[in-house]
């Protein structure tokens, strides 16, 4: 079994993407809006001040009526960050 790596910060960018940076060191983004529109179960992170309230919750995120992704997912289906 593979465990992703620890999020150190997380913070929202526009489009409902999320930006994560990992213990490894790796910057990546994270998009949410085909989850947002295809489940149900995030229907009300389309909110956006509802969107930016997600925090680090063990190895993933959560937002406060208890909505998250599966650790494994967000890193794996998230994209390098370009550095600037």
């Amino acid at each position: 079994m593979y465990i992703t790596p620890k999020i150190l910060q997380v913070r929202t960018l526009d489009d409902y993407k999320i930006y994560l940076i990992y213990e490894t060191g790796e910057e990546k983004i994270y998009d949410m809006s085909k989850l947002l529109n295809t489940s149900k179960f995030y229907e009300k992170l389309k909110d956006k001040e509802k969107f930016k309230k997600v925090k680090i919750m063990g190895l993933s995120l959560q937002w406060e009526d208890g909505e998250d992704i599966a650790p494994e997912i967000l890193y794996n289906d998230s994209i390098l960050a370009s550095k600037k």
